[in-house]
């Protein structure tokens, strides 16, 4: 079962969340098609966004990771509500390299090192708060950490994975996160240092021991404890209705010449490429409603 599990350590000073998605993983790469190494970029993507929208606790909160590396794999987006349920795409799902030197998927050389990482934040006010560092690597996690300390001052260790298997299937993915409350001791700084350099690869982790096992590892010689435990999935919540609204926002002489070809229009959701047609009456009907509205 895809989850999240938070726990805390070091008389509260220490806040650590992992995330076990294969599932979820294995759900986007099906829908996307996605290659061995956008399989691994939307995935490590997904599992941060997830990590940090279930941390919102506003109801119907939303949270939005962006990134545009410059590489070709081009732009990766997540999407997270505030139960940690995700969905998302890669632009250029087919795109895939050669493994790097260690045998380790190119999933910086995939998505570049050239541009941005941008969080927006939506939680029911008029503007959402968006905030965006430099990346660093491309690898994800990494540009993930860089933002935390950045945009949102909160010291942070992100580490993010995803095994595929030789049938491109997803065999292992998740990551954990882990973050100092202000006034935490050098002590608990440099303990965590060293039990994340010192610990076992991820993947490896994640798919023979699975997702709990990294507490013992990276809070090594530290108390902890489990303080809650939520399910996540791969959820898309797009609608015959959302999209309806979408199309009313077109420009109504650009509806007409729509309705004037006669046609049928097919609009594909990008996040799980459900397929919605519109008739020439369905639109008629939408630029109707568009008329009454503005009048």
């Amino acid at each position: 079962m895809d989850r999240i599990i938070r726990a805390t350590a070091g008389d509260g000073m220490i806040k650590m969340a992992v995330i076990e998605a294969r599932d979820l993983v294995q759900r986007a790469r099906e829908i996307h098609n996605c290659t061995p190494t956008a399989a691994a970029a939307l995935g490590r993507t997904l599992c941060g966004a997830s990590l940090l929208g279930e941390a919102m606790k506003e109801e119907n909160a939303s949270l939005t990771i962006r990134i545009n590396g410059g590489g070709p794999i081009g732009s990766v987006v997540a999407v997270s509500d505030h139960e940690g349920c995700v969905r998302g795409y890669v632009e250029n799902p087919l795109v895939d390299l050669p493994l790097r030197a260690d045998g380790k998927l190119d999933v910086g050389g995939a998505v570049g090192r050239d541009g941005m990482l941008t969080v927006s934040r939506d939680i029911g006010l008029r503007e959402p708060y968006i905030g965006s560092t430099e990346l660093r690597s491309g690898e994800i996690a990494e540009d993930l950490t860089a933002y935390l300390l950045e945009s949102e001052q909160v010291p942070s260790a992100c580490a993010l994975g995803v095994l595929v298997d030789t049938d491109i299937s997803i065999k292992a993915a998740g990551g954990f996160l882990v973050q100092l409350m202000p006034g935490a001791d050098e002590s608990l700084i440099s303990t965590l240092e060293e039990n994340i350099f010192m610990m076992d690869q991820l993947t490896t982790v994640l798919d023979e021991d699975g997702a709990q096992a990294l507490f013992g590892q990276v809070l090594k010689g530290l108390e902890y404890h489990i303080v809650a435990e939520a399910p996540v999935c791969y959820r898309c919540p797009c609608s015959r209705e959302r999209v309806g609204m979408a199309l009313s926002v077109i420009d109504s002489s650009d509806l007409e010449a729509m309705i004037a070809e006669g046609k049928d229009v097919d609009v594909l959701c990008q996040f799980c490429d459900k397929r919605y047609a519109f008739t020439p009456l369905d639109l008629r009907e939408i630029l109707f409603a568009k008329a009454e509205k503005g009048s």
